[in-house]
């Protein structure tokens, strides 16, 4: 959907290896992280890699997982973690450590992490966060109310919440927004002695830390003489006090001979709420809501634990600004609730978010919902769920008046896969004077495939040059095909002529990249030679892949 014009991406591949990737087109460039990576309950479906073997050597071969020689059991090479793995925990440990690791690089300085985690693992996740952000950075371990009903059948007690851990990449750079005041709070507020200062409400002119110079009594408009109660004493001095009544910020009540209390006027409050670290349902969903979400959509249950949009959607409120692009990253996708909810709320607020999503195409359970639906790994789900939200979504804002114009924008996304190199790997080992011209001789194409489309080439390309999978290269020429990747960088795909030279002068990049595989023997290296001279003359530097 909208592939060409959409600036959201959703990627299918081991994200450790796509975090990898990414590292120097979006190194500094993420606002906010989200993931609901696996809980490690000892039932999770992700299998882990299991590559311990030197470290633990012995435990491996008492427990069958090594054979005799040390080398690991094939079977083993990846598999789930269970309880009756030696190394439960760690296991999970060293999965998470490099994912987090690499994706706190692609986070801003003012940036933020949101974990979702339960009773399982979240003491041992908490260390390995102040390993990797630093305990400075810790901002809130929030609890989720993620049930509305308890479980009866409780071995020991019904677990009714998850948790939140919240890390800032520096916590002395980052703020949470402030939430949107309700209209609950704002119905506190009345205006009974016509202020011209606008709504206020009562707040307390008594405080308990108390002080000889706050204690004295106090006159009221009808004639009542009244003093702070015993160790109590007013807020502030009887020359302040009386500078309030001068400015009418002192209320008496109706008929005059109330206790004073000090006029709080909604104007003058922060403009936004502060977060707690407690969630209830009735705020940001539970459970029973997301199954909801996701059996409406799918018209069935294709994931068991699925998170609330509204979940997601507080904590877009507090780590995204809908005025400003803000990339939202998720690499444990699942259900694509972080997609959904970026989608949702760039239409709520008009917002400019943009998300990137990676999930493994994990086979899933032949008898599993997703099964019965018709997909066969979990990857095919988060993108169908992405494409159905996004159509819901966008009949939802078509039926608004107040979204008509916005219904559609921002609802595409830009899918890829993950794969092999599209060049040639150097061997940096070579045994002998001939094996090494043999490799040479082979890197005279650096390609790995004769025919390649320029598309997935140009892919590679942009992202070993560090730029977005969201830039849209233009074919500036043809025969040899060449295309301007942004104002700094163009790629050559064939032999250069003296009227393409023409065209990439003309467009003056600072870069030029070219594939190889036609300058490949003498002649081709002195004509290189030349067109190198003829584009620095211009000041582009030329670069051979």
């Amino acid at each position: 959907m909208e592939f060409d014009t959409s600036e959201n991406v959703f990627i299918e591949g081991e994200n450790l290896e796509v975090l990898r990737v990414l590292q120097k087109s979006y190194f500094g460039q993420v606002k906010m992280i989200f993931i609901d990576p696996p809980y490690n309950t000892g039932n999770d479906s992700f299998v882990y890699p299991d590559d311990y073997s030197e470290q633990q050597a012995a435990y491996k071969k008492r427990a069958g997982i090594t054979d005799n020689a040390g080398r690991l059991n094939k079977s083993d090479l990846w598999r789930t973690n269970t309880r009756e793995n030696g190394q439960y925990h760690s296991v999970w440990l060293g999965m998470m450590m490099p994912r987090l690791y690499l994706s706190r690089n692609l986070l801003r300085d003012d940036g933020v992490i949101f974990i979702s985690i339960d009773d399982n693992e979240v003491t041992n996740l908490r260390h390995l966060l102040d390993e990797i952000y630093g305990e400075e950075n810790f901002v809130a371990s929030i609890i989720w109310q993620k049930k509305y009903s308890p479980q009866n059948d409780a071995k020991w007690f019904s677990a009714m919440h998850d948790y939140v851990l919240v890390y800032a990449k520096n916590k002395e750079l980052w703020r949470p927004y402030l939430l949107e005041r309700t209209e609950e709070m704002n119905a506190r507020y009345t205006n009974p002695d016509n202020d011209p200062r606008g709504l206020w409400k009562s707040g307390d002119f008594l405080v308990k830390t108390y002080s000889a110079d706050y204690d004295y009594p106090i006159t009221t408009p009808s004639g009542r003489v009244v003093s702070p109660p015993s160790g109590s004493c007013w807020r502030t001095s009887r020359t302040n006090f009386q500078k309030l009544v001068d400015d009418n910020r002192i209320s008496f009540g109706k008929d005059g001979s109330n206790i004073p209390a000090i006029k709080r006027f909604l104007s003058e409050v922060k403009q936004g709420v502060t977060p707690s670290t407690l969630w209830l349902r009735a705020e940001v969903g539970d459970n029973q809501e997301a199954t909801k979400e996701v059996r409406d959509l799918f018209n069935g249950l294709p994931f068991d634990t699925p998170k609330p949009t509204r979940l997601l959607k507080r904590m877009l409120d507090l780590g995204t600004r809908p005025d400003e692009q803000h990339l939202v990253l998720d690499f444990f996708a699942g259900s694509a609730t972080t997609a959904h909810a970026v989608m949702a709320k760039n239409l709520e607020d008009s917002g400019n978010r943009k998300f990137i999503c990676i999930q493994l195409p994990e086979a899933v359970d032949k008898n599993s919902g997703a099964a019965k639906l018709g997909y066969t790994n979990i990857a095919d789900v988060s993108k169908a769920r992405i494409e159905k939200a996004a159509a819901a979504l966008q009949n939802a804002a078509a039926k608004s008046v107040l979204h008509q114009a916005s219904a559609g924008k921002g609802l595409g996304f830009r899918s890829y896969r993950l794969v092999d190199t599209n060049f040639k790997v150097w061997q940096p080992r070579y045994e002998s004077k001939e094996a090494l011209l043999q490799q040479l001789e082979l890197f005279t194409d650096s390609l790995q495939h004769e025919q390649l489309d320029d598309e997935t080439l140009l892919t590679e390309i942009c992202l070993k040059a560090g730029k977005p999978l969201t830039i849209k290269p233009s074919k500036i020429y043809s025969e040899p095909h060449i295309y301007q990747i942004d104002s700094s960088l163009c790629l050559a795909t064939g032999t250069l002529t003296s009227d393409a030279l023409g065209v990439i002068s003309g467009v003056k990049p600072k870069e030029l990249l070219v594939l190889g595989r036609d300058y490949n023997t003498a002649s081709g290296d002195a004509t290189l030679s030349n067109i190198r001279l003829e584009l620095r003359e211009a000041g582009i530097a030329l670069s051979i892949l």
